[in-house]
C-alpha cells in the first residue's frame, strides 16, 4: 500500500511538472511571437510614416499582405503538420522566422523588404503562434482546459503590455531601428529554448484524447456550424485588429506623446491579462457559447468610447474595457471549436479558422486606414464599421448550440 501511494505521489508530481512545462512553453511562445510581434510592431508605424513618407494604409498593409499570402497557403498545412508531428518543431520554426523578420524590419530601406519581412512574420505566426499552442493545451489538458488556455494566453497580454514600454525606452536611447532589432533578438531568446526541449511524444492525456475513430475533416467542412463559428470569429477578430493596429496613430492624433501612447497600449494588454483569466474561468463553469457572446459584446460596446467627446479618463476607461474583451477574444475560439468538433483534428480545424480570422484581422486595419478622414483627422467612419462587425459577430455566434461535446 505504501509502495502504491509512493508511486501515485511520484506520478502526480511528474504530471504536475509536465503540466507546468507545457504551460510555460505555450506562455513564452505566445508572449514572444504574438505579444512582442503582433502588438509591438504597431508602435513603430509612425516612425515608418515619418522616415519613409508612407500612409496609414501602407503601414498597415504589411500585416495584410503577409496574412493574405501565407494564411491560405500554409494555414491548413500547419494544422496538418501539428496534428501529425506535434508542435515542437513548429514552435521553434515560428520563433526563428518571427525574430529574424523583425530584425530585417529594423534594417529595411524599401517597401519591398517591408513586405518580405511581414510575409515571414505571418509564417512565424501560423507555425509558432496560437495554433500549435492551442493544440498543445487542448490535447494535454482535459478537465481544466479553459483555465489552462487562459493561463497560456496570459503570455500574449504580458508580452503586449511589456513591449510598448520596452520599445519606447529603447527608442528614446538607441533609436527605433536598434529598438526593433533588439526586440527581434528577444523573440528568439524567449521562445526557442523551452520549445527545443518539448517532447513530441504523446502524453497519457493525448492518447486518451486520440482514442476512438478519427473524424474525417470532410465531415467538419460539411457542417454548417463550422462556418457559423468561422464567420462569427472573423467579425470580432477583425474589429479587434482594426482598432488595435490604429490605436497608437489615433492617440498621436490626439496629441499623446510617445511615452503616453505606449502607456495606453500597455494598459490595453495589461487588462487583457484579467480578461483571459476571467473568461477562462467562465469557460469552465458555463456554456462557452455564452462566454463567447459576452466577449464580443464587450469588444463592440467599448469602441464607442473612442468616438465620444473628451471627458476625464475616457481613453483609460476604453483601454480597460477593450483590454478585457481582447483578452478573451482569441482564447475562446479553440475552446468553442473543441466543444463542437473535439480535439482529435483541432489542429486542422483551427488551421482553417485561423486563416479566416487572419484575413479579417489583416484586412480590417487597411479598411479603417482607407476610411480615415485626413481633412478632419477623424476615425469616425472606420470605427463605426468595426463596432458593427463586433456586434454582428455576437449575433452570429448566438446561432451556435450551447451544449458541450464530451466525446473527447
Amino acid at each position: 500500500m505504501l509502495k502504491l501511494n509512493a508511486e501515485s505521489l511520484q506520478s502526480g508530481t511528474i504530471r504536475r511538472s509536465s503540466d507546468i512545462y507545457v504551460l510555460s512553453t505555450a506562455f513564452l511562445s505566445l508572449l514572444a511571437i504574438v505579444g512582442f510581434a503582433l502588438y509591438g510592431l504597431p508602435f513603430f508605424y509612425d516612425f515608418y510614416m515619418k522616415e519613409f513618407g508612407w500612409s496609414r494604409t501602407v503601414v498597415t498593409s504589411g500585416n495584410a499582405l503577409g496574412k493574405l499570402l501565407v494564411a491560405p497557403l500554409f494555414g491548413f498545412i500547419a494544422g496538418w503538420l501539428i496534428d501529425r508531428y506535434g508542435p515542437r518543431r513548429m514552435l521553434m520554426a515560428g520563433a526563428l522566422m518571427t525574430g529574424s523578420a523583425m530584425i530585417a524590419l529594423s534594417m529595411m530601406d524599401s517597401l519591398g523588404l517591408f513586405y518580405v519581412a511581414y510575409i515571414f512574420i505571418a509564417l512565424g505566426y501560423v507555425f509558432g503562434g496560437p495554433l500549435p499552442c492551442q493544440v498543445l493545451i487542448s490535447r494535454w489538458f482535459t478537465k481544466n482546459r479553459g483555465k489552462a488556455m487562459g493561463i497560456a494566453y496570459l503570455g500574449i497580454g504580458t508580452g503586449g503590455a511589456l513591449v510598448p514600454l520596452i520599445a519606447a525606452g529603447l527608442e528614446r536611447n538607441i533609436g527605433w531601428h536598434l529598438a526593433l532589432l533588439t526586440l527581434g533578438f528577444l523573440v528568439i531568446v524567449i521562445a526557442v529554448p523551452l520549445s527545443f526541449f518539448l517532447k513530441d511524444t504523446h502524453s497519457v492525456k493525448e492518447k486518451e484524447a486520440d482514442s476512438g475513430p478519427q473524424i474525417p475533416l470532410s465531415r467538419i467542412l460539411k457542417n454548417p456550424l463550422f462556418y457559423v463559428l468561422a464567420l462569427g470569429s472573423m467579425c470580432s477578430i477583425g474589429a479587434v485588429g482594426g482598432v488595435n493596429q490604429h490605436l497608437k496613430l489615433y492617440l498621436r492624433d490626439l496629441g499623446y506623446t510617445q511615452t503616453e501612447a505606449a502607456g495606453v497600449m500597455s494598459l490595453v494588454l495589461f487588462m487583457s491579462l484579467a480578461g483571459r483569466l476571467i473568461m477562462g474561468f467562465l469557460a469552465d463553469i458555463m456554456k462557452r457559447k455564452h462566454v463567447m457572446i459576452l466577449i464580443y459584446l464587450i469588444v463592440g460596446l467599448s469602441i464607442p468610447l473612442l468616438l465620444m467627446p473628451e471627458f476625464p479618463g475616457r481613453i483609460y476607461i476604453f483601454a480597460a474595457v477593450f483590454g478585457i474583451g481582447l483578452g478573451g477574444d482569441y482564447m475562446i475560439i479553440p475552446l468553442m471549436a473543441g466543444d463542437l468538433f473535439g480535439v482529435k483534428i483541432l489542429g486542422r480545424v483551427m488551421g482553417i479558422i485561423l486563416v479566416a480570422d487572419g484575413l479579417a484581422e489583416s484586412l480590417t486595419p487597411m479598411l479603417v486606414g482607407a476610411l480615415y478622414n485626413e481633412a478632419s483627422a477623424s476615425y469616425m467612419t472606420g470605427f463605426i464599421v468595426v463596432i458593427a462587425m463586433a456586434l454582428a459577430g455576437a449575433l452570429i455566434i448566438s446561432f451556435l448550440p450551447g451544449e458541450r461535446k464530451t466525446a473527447d
